[in-house]
């Protein structure tokens, strides 16, 4: 059950709020203003920290295991007989539904489109006879020679089953894939270069520049958390007058698991969200991106291959962000209007190149270290202890712990009276408009 701490809403004019801003002479100076009170039980809101602000590097793909933290429980699995060419099939649920994930490694005398569907069809076959209460399969195929998992080099195939559709893609011959549209077929003959996707976790916003340039960071997320909304192409804090309401947020989304069970349990808790998608995911599990925007989500961009852009040159900056928004606006056919730095890291260069493409840079009130898989009990604590008006809570979209208290969490901001929807709705931006 959350604890309830005491909330504050803010209740202050933009000349009150300018007013207090005449105090910043000693973060101008590079030193930390010391952070306002608030009641007992409220957390402090994240401060913009220097590039100094150490990184912490994440291993693997899947969980990540930070210094101090404790490792996920491994997913079930499931044993697919007579498919030799099976690495995992893996599954898991969010108390209501089940779904599967089955990867399947060719090699590159066999790497074609025609025997990875064949394989798909095996594999799914098995999966739902060796689980029946599954509601969804997914399944990838990849070349076994460059295989680094998810999150590396781009599958040959890729495809999503709900039960219901069983027979239909069963059914889909290749020469009539388009009728099936949760699959897709990679058409890269040769798997293109890829960049070394960032492992570290958002903590806090890190700006990678100078002093002054830094003090002047802080001086505008104190001012959006005193006036809130879009500074200067900078969404720090949402609004903080108009109605109680704050942001819900996912990072590094689609993932062929956990896509489903997510947006299951939004349905269900009838909210809105707002999914920073990494471009390679969602070229590989577009349908997934479908479902998100279809259940009336926001889908925001996350760079192409989840890369750290400060010290990149400003070219690769402005492809990694370019790939992303045209791969999104290309599925949704929708603009793209929110942006996440991976790693929360940015600086004035990445700043600039996001704001000629229209996006808004989004940072966040609350990211409660789902990733450092800290316990039910302490995610749901910290939950509760960061929400406020205005605020935006940053999630990740593959963890298992957050789709377990997200239904608890949002019962209990509907009990403070502050309601959770998408960031373009809490800035007052509709993520489609121009």
């Amino acid at each position: 059950m959350l604890e309830e701490p005491l909330l504050m809403t803010p209740h202050c004019s933009r000349r009150h709020a300018l007013r207090l801003l005449t105090g910043t002479a000693l973060w101008a100076a590079g030193q930390t203003l010391a952070a306002p009170s608030k009641p007992a039980g409220r957390l402090p809101l994240p401060l913009v920290q220097p590039s100094t602000f150490p990184a912490v590097p994440v291993p693997g793909a899947v969980q990540p295991l930070a210094p101090g933290t404790r490792p996920t429980a491994a997913l079930p699995r499931l044993s697919l007989p007579e498919l030799p060419e099976l690495h995992r099939c893996e599954y898991a649920g969010n108390g209501r539904m089940e779904a599967a994930h089955a990867v399947l490694l060719v090699n590159e005398d066999d790497a074609t489109h025609a025997r990875a569907l064949h394989l798909a069809h095996d594999a799914v076959t098995k999966t739902f006879a060796a689980r029946p209460s599954l509601a969804e399969v997914a399944v990838s195929v990849y070349r076994a020679q460059g295989y680094q998992g998810f999150g590396g080099v781009a599958p040959l195939l890729t495809a999503s089953v709900p039960v219901a559709r069983l027979g239909g893609f069963l059914d889909t011959a290749l020469s009539e894939s388009a009728r099936y549209e949760r699959l897709w077929l990679n058409p890269d003959a040769v798997p293109p270069e890829q960049l070394e996707p960032s492992r570290e976790l958002e903590r806090a916003p890190v700006f990678v520049g100078s002093v002054a340039g830094l003090a002047a960071q802080r001086v505008k997320q104190l001012a959006a958390q005193l006036v809130g909304g879009t500074h200067g192409g900078l969404l720090f804090h949402g609004r903080v007058l108009g109605g109680p309401a704050a942001a819900l947020s996912f990072d590094d989304a689609p993932h062929p698991i956990y896509a489903p069970l997510l947006l299951d349990t939004l349905k269900r808790a009838r909210v809105h969200a707002t999914f920073f998608c990494i471009g390679r995911n969602a070229r590989a599990y577009p349908y997934y991106v479908q479902d998100i925007a279809a259940d009336g989500h926001e889908v925001g961009n996350h760079t192409y291959h989840h890369v750290r852009l400060t010290g990149l040159p400003m070219d690769t900056v402005e492809d990694e962000l370019r790939r992303c928004n045209e791969v999104l606006r290309g599925i949704t056919g929708k603009p793209v209007r929110f942006f996440r730095p991976p790693g929360g890291r940015y600086s004035p260069q990445t700043l600039e190149i996001a704001r000629a493409r229209g996006l808004v840079t989004t940072f966040w009130t609350d990211d409660p270290a789902d990733f450092n898989n800290p316990g039910q009990k302490v995610l749901e604590s910290r939950l509760a202890g960061h929400l406020r008006q205005g605020g935006i809570v940053l999630l990740h979209d593959n963890v298992l712990e957050s789709l377990r208290v997200l239904p608890q969490f949002v019962a209990y901001a509907q009990r403070q009276g502050v309601e959770l929807d998408t960031v373009g709705e809490l800035a007052g931006l509709e993520s489609g408009s121009a």
